[in-house]
């Protein structure tokens, strides 16, 4: 199987830590030069160190912050000036605060759409020439497994993750004859920052403990536990690879069988 990515360039977007971390590391491993793209250049510098250039890879920073959609689409277009072509881009961005839609702020939604799908598009916009001259492309979101099932307490999210998969598909039905593929991956309950966060949120709202709140989380996973980024990196790597060149157009959760539907 062909996974070998050496001589192919990466945007890793929200790579500063989680997910995205795990995804840029994965990708070097496996060949790639990686660029790192977030708000957080401190973060994104030791990000940087820790990255794999055995294979002789160039890796790189890219700072903007995904909330001001112009500021990531000028800092790619500043960017491309200067480098080669793209044809691996990961989508990933911190998802909007938890709560229940029907409070929440008109300007929520805005917001958040803003900072996932124009953003994601600016990107998508920008690296596409160079994915059609070489005749390659791999573009991989990261959401939510609530483009299958809707999760409480995350309306904000919920909304905008559904609108970024049909983005998606739409694409992936436009960009196909160009070997351009582009999936989303569905991260599940998965061991990071926002999962912390998420859990504290419960604990507070039901009155429980920390500790208490992990277990019911875990309860309602098939295998009884949180992912680690680095499961979560196999599965968006795998689709960034010439393995996956025949896979489009899907929603792929990395969730440990949580999502009851199909």
């Amino acid at each position: 199987m062909d996974i070998n990515l050496s001589g192919k360039n990466a945007l890793v977007c929200g790579s500063s830590q989680g997910i995205g971390r795990a995804c840029a590391l994965e990708l070097a491993n496996l060949g790639a030069n990686v660029t790192l793209f977030s708000r957080n250049q401190a973060s994104l510098e030791k990000v940087l160190s820790e990255l794999d250039t055995s294979k002789n890879q160039k890796h790189q920073v890219l700072v903007a912050d995904f909330s001001k959609p112009e500021q990531v689409e000028s800092a790619i277009k500043a960017h491309l000036s200067d480098s080669g072509d793209y044809e691996i881009l990961i989508n990933n961005t911190g998802g909007p605060a938890p709560g229940p839609a029907n409070s929440a702020e008109p300007q929520a939604f805005i917001d958040a759409f803003n900072l996932h799908l124009i953003s994601n598009h600016h990107l998508v916009q920008a690296l596409l020439p160079g994915m059609k001259r070489c005749n390659y492309g791999r573009v991989v979101n990261v959401i939510s497994t609530s483009v299958k099932q809707p999760l409480p307490g995350l309306g904000v999210s919920n909304t905008i993750r559904g609108a970024v998969a049909s983005w998606a598909k739409t694409l992936a039905n436009e960009l196909g004859e160009f070997n351009i593929t582009v999936n989303n991956v569905l991260p599940g309950a998965t061991a990071t920052a926002r999962l912390d966060a998420i859990i504290e949120g419960k604990a507070k709202k039901q009155g429980i403990s920390i500790e208490q709140a992990t277990i019911n989380e875990k309860a309602t996973i098939p295998m009884k536990r949180f992912a680690e980024p680095e499961e979560f990196a196999a599965a968006a790597a795998f689709l960034a690879s010439p393995a996956a060149g025949y896979i489009t157009g899907i929603n792929l959760p990395v969730d440990g069988g949580r999502t009851s539907c199909l």
